[in-house]
């Protein structure tokens, strides 16, 4: 064994070693959708400059977290999201219109001063406006008196602290205690002193606290407080016949009841715990099932090191897993299928490294198979880091354009890319060059399962089409395709998303079955005429509707609940419509984005004409997805960006290594026609392309089967996209770069490095005994 064999040995031990340390030792931190909760974004309404956005957002974060901290809510996550939003995340709060309670009122809190009073069931006396003066309302306390106040005379931001407490030696009960800064707490001893100079049990004798204008509170000045004198700041208590949840929910109101600014609600959803315990079995099931079949079909191709392959992928998954885990990230749904997606794409290297040893084996017999493995993975790593960072590049577009749960899904998917090299790069070479060292398996070719040709390559041996005599004519397949395509998007529409639109969905699981045109018609019987229903799988409801408040939301699960009996909320989102316009306006710039920076990548990594035929190739592939999507009726929201965006980086992957190849055999033999070099290249990485493609196919047919419908529609789109991604890399981005070439009349590239090293003539086992 070599020193470097050692190496890769001990690091790969080291790193499994540390991995399930973190996976035995620590627990994942799993998203709302996957235990159950409100998530809520809520965006602060002030028209100042950025910094003041950015500070006044931060101290109504402070606020709001105050609240749900004395409130009790298990693990509360807050946190803020670009200048002027927050993300408010409820474990275990289902019903949105408890966790509003939760967060509490939105408005100014403020004290003022009473200037009269009017019984409940009294007309209050109207005053001329000269008497009214300016800033003053009349409302109604707790008793249902009418107050008449003056303007504010103080603002809930002057409240240092309030708490309740038990006097039990003063017999005064449960109080709430006021502390208010110095300025403020003049301000307060001002106030009071006023309203002592009334008599005692004179309405004018009360001080107001108001909240998004409801009288809170109104209590009387002490008897023995002396007119001017007023109340000092720290010794303030409010009495009365106070409960003990009164009185710590009147302290928690004045407390936390001075935001900066107002907010508003412009995202909320809700996930049932069930839907996520089904989402989280549905998922795992997938990952085992799918790795389990992606495992048994790479031993079967490759044999011996297929099997090893196979342990290396289960090295990946922990390695993943614990990298998951021990950076804190939030497992989503979306994530959580990223994660069980990157198994798939992990087998890609080395199905490349692989196909790379097997030439170099036909090529050379008598060579040694630890030669021949070396060789293979220092050939394909070049395709492996091209194709890897065209992922890496996605990942990163979904991370920073995506919101919410597109983001984990970005985080994840690129976590998976590092760990899946890590796996193919270290853990796999090592393996498999130790195993190549022994003699068994070097004598014995049908055990190791590279010494021999695969049945894809002798296949292509034999036949050798002659795939690109006419490379216009693939074209026009492609645009017959994409014609289709644009037809489904303009005849039938894309159906997007309450994430893009702006609404309500709702999905609810009824006791009894309940069917759509029943459902339907008690709905509109109940004034919701213009809600839209349709089943959600499992004989759920799905309801979505356009503004729809929670009070709305009761109103409507009480009239199902008449049809279909107990009614449980098992989804909920609503999405602003502003919040609408600027996602749907981040998911072109996302798409733009991301046909730019892959552009710019391949131009750099390649020539340009091979760059541009990627790109038409990867504009093919989505085209041809949203145009899937819109014969099929299916919605078009954040989980289809996620997997569009995904589309993209597997439809550049497959062009980079066909034109890696390219590179290579062109730069080696400057001569020979490129639509010779481009077929020798496709047929060379067929193998290579359909192993690749049935490793995922594997994980998101399990994903399609077992997800559910949360996971359905994300398995179905990279389906399409595995599929049309496989066609346009050979017969769309090839044909393209020759027309391209055609047209230009570029020079072949010139041989660099890589290419003298490989200067020895070698038999090209796809061209009948060409040299190259």
């Amino acid at each position: 064994m070599t020193r470097a064999t050692t190496v890769r040995a001990v690091l790969a031990a080291a790193v499994l070693l540390v991995s399930v340390f973190i996976t035995l030792t620590m627990s994942p931190r799993l998203g709302l959708d996957l235990q159950g909760g409100t998530r809520m974004v809520l965006q602060a309404e002030d028209s100042a400059t950025v910094e003041a956005n950015r500070e006044t957002t931060d101290r109504t974060l402070e606020v709001l977290r105050q609240r749900i901290d004395s409130l009790g809510v298990a693990e509360p996550v807050l946190t803020r999201s670009g200048e002027d939003r927050i993300i408010v995340e409820l474990p275990d709060v289902q019903d949105p219109r408890q966790a509003a309670a939760v967060i509490g009122r939105t408005a100014q809190l403020s004290f003022h001063a009473v200037q009269g009073a009017t019984p409940p069931g009294t007309e209050p006396e109207s005053k001329p406006e000269s008497e009214t003066g300016s800033g003053r309302l009349t409302l109604p306390d707790e008793q249902g008196t009418q107050l008449d106040l003056g303007p504010a005379r103080l603002s809930g931001a002057g409240v240092k602290d309030a708490t309740a407490s038990f006097e039990a030696q003063q017999a005064a009960g449960w109080t709430v205690k006021l502390d208010f800064h110095k300025d403020a707490g003049k301000d307060w001893t001002r106030l009071t002193g006023e309203a002592a100079c009334h008599p005692a049990g004179d309405e004018r004798r009360r001080v107001a606290i108001v909240l998004d204008e409801k009288v809170i509170s109104s209590p009387q000045v002490d008897p023995s407080v002396g007119c001017q004198a007023g109340l000092p700041s720290g010794g303030t208590q409010i009495t009365g016949s106070f409960t003990a949840k009164e009185a710590r929910d009147l302290a928690l109101l004045i407390k936390g009841g001075a935001l900066p600014v107002p907010v508003e609600i412009v995202e909320q959803r809700t996930v049932g715990p069930t839907l996520g315990a089904a989402a989280i079995d549905a998922s795992a099931q997938a990952a085992l099932i799918g790795a389990a079949a992606t495992a048994l079909f790479i031993t079967f191709v490759y044999r011996l090191f297929g099997a090893l392959a196979a342990v290396a992928l289960a090295a990946y998954g922990v390695i993943s897993y614990a990298a998951l885990v021990g950076l804190g990230v939030t497992l989503t749904l979306p994530g959580l299928a990223g994660f069980v997606l990157a198994i798939g794409m992990a087998v890609d290297a080395n199905v490349l490294v692989f196909e790379r040893a097997r030439e170099e084996c036909q090529d050379r017999p008598t060579r040694s198979l630890r030669s021949a493995l070396t060789t293979g993975f220092q050939k394909a790593f070049s395709a492996v880091a091209d194709s890897n960072i065209t992922t890496l590049l996605a990942a990163g577009l979904l991370f920073f354009l995506g919101s919410g749960p597109v983001k984990g899904f970005g985080v994840t998917l690129a976590i998976g890319v590092v760990a899946s090299m890590f796996s193919a790069l270290v853990i796999a070479r090592a393996l498999t060059e130790i195993a190549a060292g022994s003699r068994f398996v070097s004598d014995y070719r049908g055990v190791n399962g590279i010494a021999r040709p695969g049945s894809v390559r002798t296949w292509l041996t034999r036949k050798d089409p002659q795939l690109f005599r006419k490379p216009v004519r693939w074209l026009g397949v492609s645009t017959a395709l994409v014609a289709v395509a644009v037809a489904g998007i303009v005849v039938r529409g894309i159906d997007l998303g309450v994430e893009f639109t702006g609404g309500r969905l709702v999905e609810y699981s009824t006791s009894r079955p309940v069917d759509v045109e029943t459902a339907r018609s008690t709905l509109a019987d109940a004034g919701f005429g213009d809600a839209e229903v349709t089943t959600a799988g499992d004989g759920d409801i799905s309801v979505r509707t356009g503004k729809l408040d929670n009070d709305g939301e009761h109103a409507l699960r009480e009239a199902l609940a008449t049809e279909g009996g107990e009614t449980t909320k098992v989804r909920d989102e609503l999405i602003g419509p502003s919040l609408g316009d600027e996602l749907r306006r981040n998911a072109l710039i996302a798409l733009g984005v991301a046909v730019f920076v892959q552009l710019a990548y391949l131009a750099m990594r390649f020539r340009w004409t091979f760059a541009v035929a990627s790109v038409v190739g990867m504009v093919h592939d989505v085209v041809i997805v949203v145009g899937a999507f819109a014969w099929l009726g299916r919605p078009v929201d954040g989980i289809f960006l996620a997997a569009l965006l995904t589309v993209i980086g597997y439809s550049v992957n497959d062009s980079v290594v066909v034109f890696d190849r390219v590179r290579e055999l062109w730069a080696g033999n400057r001569k020979t026609p490129l639509a010779t070099i481009a077929r020798r290249a496709v047929l060379q990485t067929v193998p290579r392309t359909v192993n690749t493609g049935m490793g995922a196919l594997f994980i998101l047919v399990a994903l399609a089967v077992l997800g559910g419908d949360s996971l359905a529609d994300f398995a179905l789109a990279l389906l399409i996209g595995i599929v049309v991604g496989t066609w346009s890399s050979v017969f769309t981005a090839v044909p393209g770069a020759l027309v391209l070439e055609r047209r230009t009349g570029a020079p072949p590239p010139v041989p660099g490095k890589a290419s003298r090293r490989a200067r020895a003539p070698r038999r090209d086992p796809l061209d009948n005994g060409a040299r190259v």
